[in-house]
Formats: C-alpha cells, sequence, structure tokens
C-alpha cells in the first residue's frame, strides 16, 4: 500500500516496501515434465507441467483424468479420459508429484 509506514531497526519510519509472493515449492525444475496431481474431492489427473504461478495455480498439457471405479466411488481404476490442455485452480490442488521417479509399492499395512 502506497503511503503506509513502517517502523525499522533504528525507530524511524520508512515507506512499506511491497512484498514479493513466492511460492512454497518451485515447480521450475518440473517444467514440461508429466506431474501427477491430486484435487479435493478425490480426481486425480497426469499431464504435462507447461506453467504455475505462486498460488500454484497450475497449467497442464496432455491431461488424462483417472475416472473412479462406479461400485466404489473412493477407488481410482487405471481407466482414463482426455482432458488436452487445462487450468488447475491452486486452492483445489492436494498433491503435485513428478511421475518420472516414482515407483508402485504393494501397501505394507493391508496384510493378505
Amino acid at each position: 500500500m502506497e503511503g503506509t509506514a513502517i517502523k525499522t531497526g533504528d525507530g524511524k519510519s520508512g515507506p512499506a516496501l511491497p512484498r514479493k509472493k513466492e511460492s512454497i515449492v518451485d515447480l521450475s525444475k518440473f517444467m514440461n515434465k508429466p506431474m501427477r496431481v491430486k484435487f479435493q474431492g478425490g480426481r486425480e489427473a497426469i499431464g504435462i507441467l507447461k506453467g504455475f504461478d505462486p498460488l500454484l495455480n497450475l497449467v497442464l498439457d496432455n491431461t488424462k483424468e483417472f475416472l473412479r471405479d462406479p461400485e466404489d466411488p473412493l477407488k481410482i481404476t487405471e481407466n482414463t479420459r482426455e482432458l488436452g490442455l487445462i487450468v488447475c485452480k491452486g486452492p483445489s490442488v492436494v498433491v503435485i508429484c513428478p511421475v518420472d521417479g516414482m515407483e508402485q509399492i504393494p501397501n505394507p499395512f493391508i496384510s493378505n
């Protein structure tokens, strides 16, 4: 805000400096790489990261959404639907992880 003063360490007031918004995570190293995104409500998608901002709004290309099992809505199936180029609103994003370097392992908490 212009005209707002802040106290400095020596007791004097100076003009307030605007803070630069920084993202909590640095996604720049994942540009043009496949990312898996989980959303509030349980939806999941995989797409190529094309852009992002400090609020974690994401732009994904060649995106595929994983569909839910009709009998068990909590279970995600391997069936997908093509979404293409999408914009993901940051507040709805719960998890972001790169596809490369991930390995699916059996759940150690489920007994056979």
